[in-house]
């Protein structure tokens, strides 16, 4: 068996060279910048250090990192604003990046998921034979996407069951 051996850098130069390929890759959220100076045997106030230089450098950016983040996981997982801001929330970011982040999301686009979504949905919960139990199915998986319970319930309630 091979053994992966943990990558460590010993200066702040092969700290930042490290984070400027990690960060150039996609953008990263502080969180995620922190966790692989972790991982790669970077500690304390030269860590931070490291982490001042990629904002400054403009590989680090909270606001981008919050509106990339929403908009993809909006058009390609088709998530709600809920799920968003709860991710978002985990990733430590602010407040103000987050209501920034969910302008990515036009209100057309938004209702126009959730009505392909309940009726993508409804199409295989056919099964359930009463209606109040195939509503609450639908209702349910909305809600695990993150969407809105008064929206989700207008588009119930707008599908002909």
């Amino acid at each position: 068996m091979f053994s992966k051996e943990k990558k460590v850098v010993h200066t702040h130069e092969q700290a930042l060279d490290a984070l400027q390929d990690y960060c150039a890759y996609q953008d990263r959220c502080h969180k995620e910048a922190r966790q692989k100076l972790r991982d790669l045997g970077y500690f304390g106030d030269p860590a931070e250090v490291v982490i001042c230089d990629l904002i400054k450098d403009k590989y680090l950016d909270e606001e981008r990192f919050a509106r990339s983040f929403s908009r993809g996981k909006f058009k390609m997982n088709k998530w709600g604003k809920q799920k968003i801001i709860r991710e978002l929330k985990q990733r430590q970011i602010s407040a103000y990046c987050i209501k920034k982040a969910l302008t990515e999301i036009e209100e057309e686009d938004y209702q126009r998921v959730i009505d392909a979504e309940l009726e993508r949905r409804d199409r295989l919960e056919r099964k359930a034979t009463h209606p109040y139990l195939r509503r609450r199915k639908l209702a349910d998986y909305m809600f695990q996407r993150g969407f809105e319970s008064h929206r989700t319930w207008e588009a119930i309630n707008r599908l002909e069951l």
